[in-house]
C-alpha cells in the first residue's frame, strides 16, 4: 500500500554495542573501582601445604600490627557453615563442602586459613604474612585414577560413581566385528579473566540490609546461597553486579572470600573490600577440565558405531564447591554428541585430590568429551582405512530423526536434540573450504617436507538452561525504556542483545532501551548468565514482555486516536496509523502519561506503561558445529603453529551476528590455550608449579591465527518464540579435538595425540619414537 512505513527490525542486525561507551571513556565500574567511606580491606593467609593437620595458628603478631582491626580463624566464625551448593541441599555431598576457613585439616595449597582486616590493603597484606600456621603433613593424593585416599576419618576421596547408559553394551562388544579402545586425558586448566575476583561487603544497619557489590554471573543464586548460610531472609540481602572483566564459569560463583567480607561487614560494622591478586587466582579460584577416559567403541565394518563404553576419572580437587557434581555428571550424558550410539555406558569416578577445587569452565564437559569422542572417530577411521569425515557422516543423527531423544541426562533433564542437520553442515563446510583443492595442497606441502595437516571436530552444544526467566519493561514519561532483568552481563554483549530484542518487539530504537541487570533489589527472580542460557531464556522473556507492552500501548493509543488497535503500528517510539504514517501520531512518552495513576484517561486499565514477561521451557536447545584446524609442526622443537582455523556453526537465529562471531573467536582462543599451552601442574608434594604467567602460559595475538566463522541459521529451534540457540561456548568446544587430529596428520602418526595440552615436550617425545606417556596426574 502506498505510504506504508515499516518499523526497523533490530533482530539480526550487527548494531554497535551499548556497553562500550562508558568502557572506552574510562568510566567503567569494576569491583576494584567500588569503595565506601571507612571501608576495611581483607587479605587471606593461605595454606602452603597440600594436605595436613592444623597443629596451631599463631595470629598474635598479625593482630599487633598497627592498623589491623581483626584477625579471624575458623573458630571465630564457627557458626558459619561450609559453602553450600547452588542448586540446594545434596546431603550425600555435604561432608565434602569447603569450609570458609580451614578447620582441622588443610587440603590444598592456597586454602584460606585466616583472614586479616585492616585499614588499608598493604597493612592487611603485611599482617597476613605474619600469621604462623603449623601443619603436620599428611600423604597427598594427586591422581584421580590412583587408589582413593583418606578425606576424613570415615570417608575416602571417591565422592561418587556416576552411571548413565542404555542397551546391552557388553553383548555388543562381544559380537562386534571391531572394537577400538583408547586412553585419553585432558589437562587441568581454567578460565583466566582479565579481571580477577573481588567484592565489597557492606551492612546498612539502619535498614538491616546486607549488600554484596562486585558480584557476577548469578547474583540471585548467590543471594539465595548467602541467605541459607547466614540465616538471613533473602529480601535483606542485596547483591549488585557491576562491570565484569570476563566470566567463563570461574567468575561469579560464591567463594570463601565472598562469605568472609559479608560476615565481616556485619560484625565489624564497616564496609569490607577484597580484591584477589593474580597468584591467588591461579591457586585458589576454580580449576577445571582434568579427566582421564578409558573408552571403547564397538564398530561394524562400514564404520558405524554399535556401542560405546566409557570409564572416566574426574579430578575434582580438594572440595566440592557450588557446582557440586555438575561437570562429571554431565560428562556421562553428553559424550555421544551428534552421533547415533545404539548402546551406551558411561561410568564416572568422581574423586577428590589435593589440588585446587574444580568447577565449570566455558563448555564444561563438552570440551573434554568432544576431544574424547572425536579422537575415537579418528581412531575408527584409521583402523578401517576410511576418511574420518565419512565416519562422521555415517553416524550423524539425521535431520529427519529430529527431535532426537536420548535416555541420558544433562543438567537435570533428559537430552533431546531439537533440530539440525549435522551431516549437512559438514557438507557445507567442505564446500566452503573447496576441500579437494585444500587437501591436495596439504599433500603437496607434505611431499615437499613440511609437517602440515588438517583436523576436524564435530560437536553438539547445549544452551538455554531453564526452567524459566522473567523480565520487566517500563516506559517512562520521557519515552525512555527500561528493561529490568535478573540476567547478568559478563562482557558478552548482553545489554545490546536484550535491547535489540526489546526494541524489535516494542517498536523503538534499541538505543532508547536501558538494560538494568544483576541487581537483586530491582527484580525478585533471576538465574543470571551461565550455561549459554542468556540469549535463549532472557531474550525470549524479553520478546514476550515487549509484545505485551506493545499491546498495552496500542490499546491506550486506540482510544486516544479513535482507531482500532489493529490499524495502528509503533515505529521509532511513535504510534501511527498503518495506512497513514504521515498523519497524526502519538509518542510512547505521551501514552505513558495517559497511563499514569492520576490520569483521567486510565479507565480500568492497570496503571503505568509497564509489564512483566516470562518464558518457560521444558528442554534446552542444542546448537551444533564443526571445527577445522590447519597446523604446521616444527619437528625440531615440537612447536605447533595453527595456520588457519574455520568454525561452521548453526545458531538457529542470530540476534547480533557480529557479537556471535566475537563470542566464537574469543572462545577459540581460550580453546587454543587448553589445547597447546595452559596447564596447572604440581610437584610430588602437591605444590602448584604454575602460579604466575611465566609458568601458566596463555595464548596471545601471536599464537592466534585468523579465524573464519561460517555462521548458519538453517535450523531454528522450535522450542522458543525467536528460534534462537546459544553461542557462548561454540568457539571453544572442538578446539582440542581438531588440533589433535591436525597434528596427527601433520606428523603422519594416526592416534599419536592422546593428551591435552600438546606441549612441545610431549610432542617431542612422540616425534622421537617414544609412546606418549600415560596421562600425567600432575
Amino acid at each position: 500500500m502506498t505510504g506504508m512505513t515499516t518499523a526497523p527490525k533490530w533482530i539480526g542486525q550487527s548494531v554497535l554495542r551499548l556497553e562500550d561507551p562508558p568502557l572506552v571513556r574510562g568510566c567503567g565500574r569494576f569491583a576494584g573501582d567500588i569503595s565506601f567511606p571507612y571501608q576495611l580491606h581483607m587479605r587471606v593467609a593461605r595454606s602452603s601445604h597440600a594436605h595436613g593437620k592444623i597443629v596451631g595458628i599463631d595470629i598474635n603478631a598479625a593482630r599487633a600490627v598497627p592498623g589491623v582491626v581483626a584477625v579471624w580463624i575458623a573458630a571465630d566464625i564457627a557458626e558459619v557453615p561450609p559453602i553450600d551448593f547452588r542448586d540446594g541441599r545434596i546431603p550425600a555431598f555435604e561432608p565434602y563442602r569447603q569450609p570458609v576457613l580451614a578447620t582441622e585439616r588443610v587440603r590444598y595449597v592456597g586454602e584460606p586459613v585466616a583472614a586479616v582486616f585492616a585499614h588499608d590493603p598493604y597493612t592487611a597484606e603485611d599482617a597476613a604474612d605474619l600469621v604462623a600456621i603449623e601443619i603436620e603433613e599428611l600423604p597427598v593424593v594427586l591422581a584421580a585414577d590412583a587408589a582413593p585416599g583418606e578425606f576424613s576419618a570415615d570417608r575416602n576421596t571417591e565422592v561418587a560413581v556416576f552411571r548413565q547408559g542404555y542397551g546391552d553394551v557388553d553383548a555388543v562388544l562381544r559380537s562386534a566385528p571391531l572394537v577400538v579402545a583408547l586412553e585419553l586425558a585432558i589437562g587441568r586448566h581454567s578460565g583466566v579473566p582479565l579481571e580477577s575476583r573481588g567484592g565489597i561487603g557492606r551492612y546498612d544497619a539502619s535498614r538491616a540490609i546486607l549488600e554484596l557489590h562486585g558480584a557476577a554471573k548469578v547474583p540471585h543464586r548467590n543471594r539465595e546461597l548467602l541467605s541459607r548460610m547466614l540465616g538471613l531472609p533473602p529480601s535483606s540481602i542485596h547483591v549488585h553486579e557491576s562491570h565484569v572483566g570476563g566470566g567463563f564459569g570461574i567468575r561469579g560463583e560464591l567463594y570463601p572470600e565472598d562469605v568472609l567480607i559479608c560476615v565481616a561487614a556485619m560484625r565489624l560494622g564497616r564496609p569490607v573490600k577484597w580484591i584477589e591478586d593474580r597468584r591467588e587466582h591461579l591457586i585458589a579460584a576454580n580449576h577445571s577440565r582434568q579427566q582421564i577416559h578409558q573408552i571403547r567403541a564397538a564398530v561394524d565394518n562400514e564404520g558405524r558405531i554399535l556401542a560405546i563404553d566409557d570409564r572416566y576419572f574426574h579430578d575434582q580437587g580438594a572440595y566440592l564447591r557450588t557446582h557440586a557434581a555438575r561437570v562429571p555428571h554431565m560428562t556421562a550424558g553428553i559424550l555421544p554428541g551428534p552421533y547415533r550410539v545404539p548402546a551406551y555406558r558411561a561410568t564416572g569416578h568422581f574423586r577428590l585430590t589435593n589440588k585446587t577445587p574444580a568447577a565449570t569452565y566455558r563448555a564444561p564437559g563438552r570440551y573434554e568429551t568432544t576431544f574424547v569422542r572425536e579422537r575415537l572417530i579418528d581412531a575408527i577411521a584409521s583402523r578401517l582405512g576410511m576418511d574420518a569425515n565419512e565416519v562422521r557422516r555415517r553416524n550423524a543423527i539425521a535431520v529427519d530423526e529430529m527431535p532426537y531423544h536420548r535416555p541420558l541426562e544433562a543438567l537435570g533433564e533428559e537430552i533431546e536434540h531439537d533440530s539440525g542437520d549435522y551431516a549437512g553442515l559438514l557438507d557445507k563446510l567442505l564446500e566452503a573450504l573447496d576441500w579437494p583443492t585444500l587437501k591436495a595442497e596439504f599433500a603437496r606441502r607434505r611431499a615437499a617436507g613440511e609437517a602440515v595437516g588438517a583436523g576436524f571436530a564435530m560437536f553438539v552444544e547445549k544452551s538455554g538452561l531453564g526452567p524459566a526467566d522473567g523480565v520487566r519493561i517500563e516506559v517512562d514519561e520521557a519515552g525512555m525504556v527500561e528493561l529490568i532483568t535478573g540476567g547478568a552481563s559478563l562482557g558478552q554483549g548482553f545489554e545490546t542483545v536484550m535491547a535489540q530484542v526489546c526494541a524489535d518487539g516494542l517498536g523503538v530504537d534499541y538505543r532508547r532501551v536501558r538494560v538494568t541487570h544483576g541487581q537483586t533489589d530491582r527484580i525478585a527472580y533471576g538465574i543470571g548468565a551461565h550455561a549459554s542460557r542468556a540469549t535463549v531464556m532472557t531474550a525470549s522473556a524479553t520478546h514476550n514482555a515487549a509484545l505485551k507492552l506493545r499491546a498495552k500501548a496500542l490499546d491506550m493509543a486506540a482510544e486516544l486516536m479513535q482507531a482500532p488497535a489493529d490499524a495502528l503500528d509503533i515505529i521509532d517510539g511513535k504510534v501511527m496509523r498503518k495506512d497513514a504514517p504521515a498523519g497524526p501520531s502519538i509518542a510512547l512518552a505521551e501514552i505513558a502519561k495517559h497511563l499514569a495513576p492520576t490520569s483521567k484517561t486510565l479507565g480500568d486499565r492497570e496503571p503505568g506503561l509497564s509489564t512483566e514477561g516470562w518464558f518457560r521451557t521444558r528442554h534446552q536447545v542444542y546448537p551444533y558445529g564443526i571445527h577445522l584446524a590447519v597446523v604446521k609442526v616444527d619437528r625440531d622443537t615440537g612447536g605447533v603453529e595453527v595456520e588457519r582455523y574455520v568454525i561452521a556453526y548453526d545458531i538457529g537465529r542470530a540476534i547480533n551476528p557480529a557479537l556471535v562471531e566475537g563470542q566464537i573467536v574469543g572462545g577459540f582462543v581460550q580453546g587454543l590455550g587448553g589445547a597447546l599451552l595452559e596447564e596447572f601442574t604440581f610437584n610430588e608434594r602437591g605444590d602448584p608449579l604454575a602460579t604466575t604467567f611465566a609458568d601458566y602460559l596463555l595464548p596471545t595475538a601471536r599464537e592466534a591465527p585468523p579465524v573464519d566463522v561460517i555462521l548458519r541459521e538453517d535450523y531454528a529451534s522450535p522450542l522458543n518464540p525467536l528460534g534462537i540457540k546459544g553461542a557462548g561456548e561454540s568457539g571453544i568446544t572442538g578446539v582440542g579435538a581438531a588440533i589433535a587430529s591436525a597434528i596427527d596428520e601433520a606428523i603422519g602418526l594416526p592416534g599419536a595425540v592422546t593428551q591435552l595440552p600438546i606441549t612441545p615436550r610431549r610432542l617431542r617425545q612422540i616425534l622421537n619414537g617414544k609412546s606418549q606417556c600415560k596421562p600425567s596426574p600432575m
